[in-house]
Formats: C-alpha cells, sequence, structure tokens
C-alpha cells in the first residue's frame, strides 16, 4: 500500500476476511450487540494494527469531516514539568489561540520510542490523522517524515524556522534579522568598537538567524560608529572566568551572548573573574531567559506569541487561505540599557 493512502474500512474487511459492515460494528461498538464473535474481533483489531489504521471518530461526528482538533508533536521529549522550562510558553500560546478559535488540542506524546525520540508514522501510519492538522516544535526534526506529511496533505506548522529540500514548510518564528539592529546601535551608541560574539555548538536556523542578522547589522553602521567583532563557539562547560578575562584582554569591551543557557555560564564566569556589568564589561542576551529576566539586557523573543501565531497559520493553511511565503515572523522587543554602559579602560585583574 502507498504511504500517501490512508488504511480504509475495505482493507481491513479485507484481510481479515470479513464483510465491511462487520468491522463497521467492531469499530463503532456494536460488536456485541450483533453477536460478532470474540475471536473475529480480535482478528480485526489484529489487521487494523497491522494496516496502522487510525479511526478518526471525532470526525465522524462532525459536519465537513472536520474534527475541531489540533495536534501538538515534538520529535522529542519537550512538554514541560517546570514553570520556568523554556518550551511552556510556546505551549501556554498555542493553548490560549486554540481556546479563543473554539478547537480542542490533542497531544501525541505516543509516538515515542524506546530511545526518546518521537515519530509519526511509529505505528506504521500518521497517527495525527485524528486531528485536522498539526503544531509541530522543537529542535530535533525528521526529514523523512515531514516529507511524508507533506506529501499525505496533512496540514501542519512548525513553531521556528525549518528547512526540507523539496517541501514548502509552513513556520512561524521570530523575526531575528530585524531584532540585531537594535542591539548594535545600543553598542555602537555607548562607544564600543570591538565585540565578542559568543555563540552556541549546536547550530539550528534560528541560531544561524541570529548570527546573520548581527553581522548584516553591524555592516550598516558608519564608519563614525563602526564596530569590529569576533565569533567564538564555545558549549557551556568552556565559558570560564579565564575565558572572560582573555575576551577582555584581547580588546573587546562588550559580549553578545547567542542562548539563555550561556548567558547563565557567562553570568558565573564575570563574577568568578571579579568583574561587574557594565561597569568593566557591557552584555546583550540574544534570548530571554525562561527562569526570568536573567542577568543581563535582552530581546525578549516572543515565544507566548508565536504559539499563539502558530494557532492561526494552522487554521488557515487547513483552510487553503495561506498564499507564500509561508512564514509569520513574529516581533521581538528590543533589550534595555541596563546592561550596557561605555567601554571600560581598565583591563581585568589577573587570575
Amino acid at each position: 500500500m502507498s504511504h500517501s493512502r490512508i488504511p480504509r474500512q475495505s482493507d481491513i474487511a479485507r484481510l481479515a476476511g470479513v464483510s465491511q459492515a462487520t468491522v463497521s460494528m467492531v469499530l463503532n461498538d456494536r460488536a456485541a450487540a450483533n453477536r460478532i464473535p470474540e475471536t473475529t474481533q480480535q482478528r480485526i483489531r489484529a489487521a487494523m494494527a497491522e494496516l496502522g489504521y487510525v479511526p478518526n471518530i471525532a470526525a465522524q461526528s462532525l459536519r465537513g469531516g472536520r474534527s475541531g482538533l489540533i495536534g501538538v508533536h515534538t520529535f522529542e521529549r519537550v512538554f514541560p514539568t517546570a514553570p520556568d522550562d523554556y518550551y511552556r510558553e510556546f505551549l501556554n500560546g498555542i493553548e490560549e489561540q486554540a481556546v479563543d478559535s473554539g478547537m480542542d488540542l490533542v497531544l501525541f506524546a505516543s509516538t515515542q520510542k524506546p530511545d526518546g525520540t518521537r515519530s509519526i508514522y511509529g505505528s506504521g501510519s500518521n497517527r495525527m490523522r485524528l486531528a485536522d492538522g498539526a503544531v509541530i516544535l522543537g529542535f530535533e526534526k525528521n526529514d523523512d517524515e515531514i516529507r511524508r506529511l507533506a506529501d499525505e496533505g496533512f496540514p501542519f506548522v512548525f513553531i521556528g524556522h525549518r528547512e526540507v529540500d523539496g517541501v514548502d514548510i509552513p513556520f512561524v518564528t521570530a523575526d531575528y534579522a530585524a531584532a540585531m539592529a537594535p542591539v548594535v546601535d545600543l553598542l555602537a551608541d555607548a562607544g564600543h568598537r570591538e565585540v565578542t560574539y559568543l555563540a552556541a555548538p549546536l547550530r539550528g536556523v534560528a541560531q544561524q538567524e541570529r548570527l546573520d542578522g548581527f553581522e548584516a547589522a553591524l555592516a550598516r553602521t558608519g564608519a563614525s560608529r563602526a564596530l569590529t567583532h569576533r565569533v567564538e563557539v564555545l558549549a557551556v562547560p568552556e565559558v570560564t572566568d579565564e575565558w572572560v578575562r582573555a575576551v577582555c584582554r584581547a580588546g573587546s569591551t562588550a559580549i553578545v551572548v547567542e542562548t539563555f543557557d550561556l548567558a547563565r555560564a557567562l553570568s558565573t564566569a564575570i563574577d568568578a573573574a571579579g568583574l561587574r556589568v557594565p561597569r568593566d564589561l557591557s552584555v546583550i542576551s540574544l534570548d530571554a531567559d525562561p527562569r526570568g529576566d536573567g542577568a543581563f539586557s535582552h530581546i525578549a523573543v516572543p515565544r507566548r506569541a508565536m504559539g499563539r501565531r502558530a494557532v492561526e497559520l494552522l487554521l488557515a493553511v487547513i483552510e487553503g487561505h495561506v498564499p507564500p511565503p509561508l512564514s509569520a515572523p513574529v516581533h521581538c522587543c528590543p533589550p534595555s540599557t541596563s546592561t550596557v554602559g561605555a567601554p571600560s579602560v581598565s583591563l581585568p585583574p589577573t587570575a
């Protein structure tokens, strides 16, 4: 059977060696009333499992074949257990917009495999067919499954910029390119001329968009406000007080840090180096810390607004009302001036 065709009741009937009416009675809990033997019921359920059949019970009772359900799926474990979880605000936004739109949510977590990853087609068919469409989020993705979803014509929207060759993916993202201009302006206006960009080693599309936007904003500064920069890619344990001292001694008077986890490590390292922000070193974070405001001035990534926008975009995709391009950038609030000051003329103390 082609991957693009959903199994039908007639396929189950043929495989189980029964009539389609018998299959329908089992699926609609009328087997006992019609005295269908338990062995026949087991044979039908075994055929359903072999074919990967998922009955869309909700859709059967609604006009137009719509279930009124929106799926939420990830290829990894991201659903929050703590108030400061990174993905919590995305999910809050999804829930709020679903309620406002009169839709219900279905969390597809039973697709998880023993290694912790999740598969849309783990049972052989698209389990998300129960819903009218799905919002997909998380860092991980499965290109083959995304292509298969697109081939089936199943409506889906990503939170975060996703690229898969040959597939037009609708997505919602923060407008990182526009968000970098006020970061660069803030540093240039304060008098900084040498900046270190602290980048994360995992280079997803969002991380690269931040860096590309930052460098594009640097290129637009005039000669009197020109900023030079160096990019350093470090994992969290590599952000130490020794590294901070080396950055300062190399001439950088400001650090732009890409992610909230690197920003946490940087705050600890600066304290250990005996420095104060912004007296000795200016810092701007390009992500908000889910625990709160964080130690540094930061751009506010609108996670809740992105979750809401994803549901709006998905409903438009379901209705066929989305012309290209299929992206929906959401505005980021610029950083405050609280951890940006004039460049320090003193070097940090030695270890």
